[in-house]
């Protein structure tokens, strides 16, 4: 096959200075592209300089090729472009990469975690495809790339905000193939899984180790080249050598007679064919309701079904001063729900209505971007909030090319921004009470893209990722999350649709499903869900997932591979074709590929490859620098994830005088750093589900902490020890003041490797100091005993400070790990044993500790301490079981006073 090249085109990447970017900049310029390195050179949070783009454009033009940096925020798209225009003449190819990470649980989520992520996701890809459209249109050749995620197609625990902007990219992308398609302007979706800065906390580091870059790039190659001309808006998800399609699927739907007898309780009665995947449909566009309506007037009256009733509920709908938040308004009240009418221009006229027909209502005239004063009129007129319906919504249509950075901003902030606003507000309270119901409004043009919507598309598919990242944190506490996509006639709608059909799409045949959905009788599984309807008919939106293409994990992947097995990749009706709901069953492909190469390597068990001089290798490699930024809020967010309470300010309150951050905090930066070398290289038969975390030394090299700034982790291979039948890697990270200089932390972690022994290396390990030292307990009582009983949720909220391995989340994960159900990190339990040290002896120069059992989030932790002058030797145990979790812990004192917390 013809190689792929790119010669005489201009490709922009953002994001381009690490990980996929990088790698997508590399490829593009060996294959004849002159590249734009765009990256402002951050780290996750966004801060950093601008230096990385240089060296990735040095590292091209040493190499033959043609690369030049800009360093401008994708939120000045159209300098990027004017880059590509002032040193190449053209641009041809926007790969939209660039991202940072906000994760915080949504009840602790701020609105600059929320802006943050969409001003550089969402407006970034906005800001730049617009500045490069008239270009393309132009020359009527174009082709782009925006990154979606697993967070985004299925929605994940403490990503609201990340989710919300990668779903926004679905119907953005959409909408942008729609339009650019007479262009020869092709727009294609991403969620890739690839090891990089953002990834790295994410999955294990033997997992990460199969996710490099390189298996991703090669099929984005096959999708930006000018070859491609079949695949336009469509959606792909890749990584350690999987590759996937993914398209909407349709229920059958369950149709009901539109007239006074279609109730909630009449929806309720057909929900097993609201939910009938048989001969699903696979739509590009909304469903055909004219049919719909025509069965439905020939259908006899509903049976009335199970009642539905509010009585003591308080509901909350927003835009309900016309077309479908009054019916929705109507309804809750008539079945007993008191209302608050929300609208921006007249809520009094719905809430007069409701009060003839002897209901209770109160208006609130405010605009959702205040959605604090929207429940607020909830908790001072009733006290309490128990549903809450995000319907308000305005249209500002323009073809991409001639949309304004007003008009996009409008709709962003109301559909979306003004969602978010209102049930961050309505959350407390629902968790507090353990109880609420949500229904955010998606519509066709979002799910689907539409030509002059890109904005209003946007939106309104970012509203479908929050809702279902949304849905995973509030199970836990009865608050279900859904989204309807509602075809009616309404002021909105007006404008888009004939007169007549208008008319007969009357906002009345929305509302019962709605109202079902906010309902005790709704039917449990129905959180985090989408469904369209109206005219009668009801049905469930899904994904489908082709089988995919495997490719072989120990042969590099060329795009001119991917085109050989591109039928496979995009065949949806080979029998193989699944249904993803959530990001586990995004990691479950690729884990599976990745097994299937691990078992193939160790029955292969190649004996030439000499494990002792790679090992001697991988020791000399030099680690680039991993760059951590953080503020007084990740300190704060680290110390109550060990259990520190309101009563210990110190280390909760950013304004003590006193505050700082527990010593065990130097763990985050080593732990999330990425290593020079990969450990399939240096040890046989490697497989991440053979790898252990097996001790952990961390020392304190300057106090005090720091509880802000930026540090920088340099990673080494220490030693590789081999234990026949299996080895220990040792691992040290040096974590320094990126300022300054000055080192902060030195981790040193062993990881146990099992089944990747016997290749002739050292059996065992010189001393090296205290990382060496072997503590032993003493036979006598321990001189003090600390007792902490771990929260239900503490694995959640530990793993939000970066290092979210699946297993302490997703009981599908645990369950292939041995688990029942996901367990406490190890670095959480060696935390709260430091924390309960320092409490009783003050601050600790290090600490060391062998993980030997696990814990399951709610089980009591016993710390044992002996001190012996400035050592303390411990040990932890689960009190629930009597099993020690930690044995062989030291921790050496720096000789300060007692710790007053």
């Amino acid at each position: 096959m013809t190689e792929l090249r790119f010669d005489g085109q201009v490709a922009i990447v953002t994001g381009a200075a690490n990980g996929l970017g990088k790698a997508y900049a590399f490829f593009l310029a060996s294959r004849g592209a002159s590249v734009v390195v765009n990256d402002l050179g951050g780290s996750l949070t966004g801060s950093g300089g601008s230096a990385a783009a240089d060296s990735v454009v040095e590292k091209i033009v040493a190499s033959g090729g043609k690369a030049v940096a800009n360093y401008s925020s994708v939120e000045n798209g159209s300098d990027i472009v004017q880059t590509a225009i002032d040193t190449f003449g053209r641009v041809d190819i926007v790969i939209n990469n660039a991202g940072i990470l906000r994760d915080v649980s949504f009840k602790n989520m701020t609105d600059k975690d929320w802006d943050d992520i969409h001003a550089v996701h969402l407006r970034g890809a906005y800001k730049t495809t617009q500045a490069a459209w008239p270009h393309f249109r132009k020359q009527k050749y174009g082709r782009v790339i925006v990154t979606s995620s697993a967070a985004g197609l299925y929605g994940n625990f403490g990503q609201c905000n990340y989710s919300s902007a990668k779903a926004g990219m679905i119907g953005f992308g959409e909408t942008l193939a729609k339009e650019g398609a007479k262009y020869n302007i092709v727009t294609n979706i991403i969620a890739p899984v690839a090891a990089s800065r953002m990834t790295a906390t994410v999955l294990p580091p033997g997992i990460l180790q199969y996710l490099a870059p390189e298996w991703v790039v090669p099929v984005v190659a096959v999708l930006v080249h000018p070859s491609n001309t079949t695949e336009n808006g469509s959606i792909f998800e890749m990584g350690a050598g999987y590759a996937a399609k993914l398209r909407w699927e349709r229920a059958r739907g369950g149709l009901v007679r539109c007239d006074e007898t279609m109730t909630p309780g009449a929806i309720l009665a057909k929900w097993a064919d609201v939910n009938d995947f048989t001969n699903a449909a696979h739509p590009t566009t909304t469903a055909d309701m004219v049919s719909y309506l025509r069965q439905s007037n020939a259908l006899p009256p509903n049976a009335p079904g199970k009642p539905v009733r509010f009585d003591g509920r308080v509901a909350v709908v927003t835009g309900a001063g016309a077309g479908l938040g009054r019916c929705y308004a109507l309804l809750f009240a008539k079945l007993g729900a008191k209302v608050v009418v929300n609208d921006f221009v007249d809520p009094f006229t719905v809430v007069n209505e409701i009060k003839e027909n002897g209901g209770t209502a109160v208006p609130n005239k405010v605009s959702v971007e205040d959605g604090d004063a929207v429940i607020k009129a909830a908790i001072d007129a009733f006290g309490r909030v128990d549903v809450l319906v995000n319907n308000a919504g305005i249209l500002r249509d323009k073809s991409f090319q001639n949309m304004t950075d007003k008009m996009w901003d409008e709709i962003m902030n109301v559909h979306l921004r003004g969602t978010y606003k209102c049930a961050r507000a309505a959350y407390p309270y629902m968790v507090k009470q353990k109880y609420g119901r949500i229904v955010n409004t998606t519509s066709t043009s979002g799910i689907y893209g539409n030509y002059g919507q890109a904005n209003y598309a946007a939106a309104k598919t970012a509203v479908i990722g929050f809702s279902r990242a949304l849905a995973v944190e509030g199970r836990r506490n009865n608050i279900f999350v859904n989204v309807i996509s509602p075809s009616a006639g309404t002021q909105l709608t007006a404008n888009v649709l004939p007169d007549e059909v208008v008319k007969t799409r009357k906002p009345d045949y929305v509302a019962p499903i709605v109202v079902l959905l906010c309902s005790d009788k709704c039917p449990s599984t129905a959180t985090g869900q989408l469904f369209e309807s109206g005219c009668g008919w009801q049905g469930r939106i899904r994904w489908q997932r082709t089988g995919g293409y495997n490719f072989p994990l120990d042969t590099p992947l060329t795009p001119e591979e991917v085109i050989k097995h591109w039928a496979d990749i995009v065949n949806f009706d080979n029998g193989r074709a699944d249904h993803p709901e959530a990001a586990a069953d995004s990691r479950a492909r690729i884990m599976a590929n990745i097994d299937r190469y691990a078992k193939r390597a160790k029955s292969d068990s190649p004996v030439s490859v000499n494990y002792v001089a790679a090992i001697e290798q991988a020791k000399s490699a030099r680690s680039a620098g991993t760059i951590l930024s953080f503020t007084d809020k990740d300190t704060i967010l680290y110390n109550i994830s060990l259990g520190a309470t309101k009563n210990q300010l110190p280390l909760v309150f950013e304004q003590h005088p006193d505050f700082r951050v527990l010593p065990t905090f130097g763990v985050i930066p080593a732990t999330t750093a990425t290593r020079p070398f990969n450990l399939q290289d240096i040890v046989p038969n490697f497989s991440p589900n053979m790898l252990l975390h097996g001790e952990h030394y961390l020392e304190i090299r300057k106090y005090p902490i720091p509880t802000s700034g930026t540090l920088v982790s340099f990673v080494k291979l220490v030693e590789v020890v081999d234990k026949e039948k299996a080895s220990i890697a040792v691992v040290g990270t040096t974590t320094k003041d990126a300022v300054t200089g000055d080192d902060i932390f030195y981790n040193e972690f062993s990881l146990f490797l099992r089944g990747a022994g016997g290749f002739g290396g050292p059996s065992s390990r010189p001393s090296n100091g205290r990382s060496t030292t072997a503590y032993i307990v003493p036979v006598r009582s321990p001189d003090a005993v600390t007792k902490e009983t771990t929260k239900a949720d503490q694995a959640m909220v530990y793993r939000l400070n970066g290092d979210r391995n699946p297993l302490h989340i997703d009981s599908t994960f645990s369950a292939k790990g041995g688990f029942k159900e996901p367990i406490l990190h190890g670095l959480c339990s060696f935390g709260i044993a430091g924390k309960h040290i320092f409490e009783k002896f003050g601050e600790i120069k290090n600490i060391k500790a062998r993980f030997v059992g696990i814990v399951t989030p709610g089980q009591t932790l016993v710390t044992e301490m002996w001190r012996d002058g400035l050592v303390v030797r411990f040990q932890t145990r689960v009190q629930e079981t009597g099993k020690l979790c930690m044995a062989g812990g030291g921790a050496e004192l720096l000789g300060t006073t007692k710790t007053h917390l």
